[in-house]
This record gives structure tokens, C-alpha cells and sequence, in this order.
């Protein structure tokens, strides 16, 4: 990571914020900002939540759940994959020791 930073002007909801971060994080950023934009306009413009930081507060609790819950299947998937792992490399340690050949 750099030492340097830059500074990046973000446009949300027709304000614009400046956000100093390393320059090779800055497309990262502006697709975060965007992303978010995006989130925010729908919320606003669904008309039942009003007032900026209400707007927000949902949208990041919005974005939160769905990142929990993307985790948690990565989880489950890890552990699912992990086990279907450990039975293959059991079968290949038991082939090998009975010098077999492994049929897949």
C-alpha cells in the first residue's frame, strides 16, 4: 500500500464529499460510492423513509444483511466443500496405502 493518498470527490444523493484514500483504491471507491448511490436513490425514492441520515442508516442496515448473509453461505459452502475434500483425500489415502487404483 502507498503512502500517498489522493483526493476523490464522491457524489451522493446530489451531495459531493472528499475522501482521501491510496490511488489504488480510488476505482474501488468511486464503484463503493456509486454502488451506494444507487442504494440510497432507491430508498429515497421508494417515498416512505425522509431525511438524509435515515436514508443512510437504511441503506447501510440494507447492505449489512445482505454481507451477513452472503457470509454465511460462504460459510456453509466452505464447510460443505471442506467435507467433500476430506472424504476424497481419504479415499486417495486409502488407495494409496492399499496401492490401488483410484477409480473417480
Amino acid at each position: 500500500m502507498s503512502d500517498t493518498s489522493a483526493r476523490v470527490t464522491v457524489r451522493i444523493l446530489e451531495k459531493e464529499y472528499q475522501i482521501s484514500c491510496p490511488p489504488e483504491e480510488r476505482a474501488a471507491l468511486l464503484d463503493s460510492a456509486e454502488f451506494l448511490n444507487a442504494r440510497m436513490r432507491e430508498i429515497r425514492d421508494g417515498g416512505k423513509v425522509i431525511g438524509l441520515d435515515r436514508i443512510a442508516v437504511i441503506a447501510a442496515l440494507n447492505m449489512a444483511n445482505e454481507l451477513l448473509r452472503i457470509r454465511q453461505s460462504d460459510t456453509h459452502l466452505e464447510s460443505e466443500v471442506g467435507g467433500r475434500l476430506r472424504i476424497l483425500r481419504e479415499r486417495v489415502e486409502s488407495a494409496l496405502e492399499k496401492g490401488q487404483q483410484l477409480e473417480l
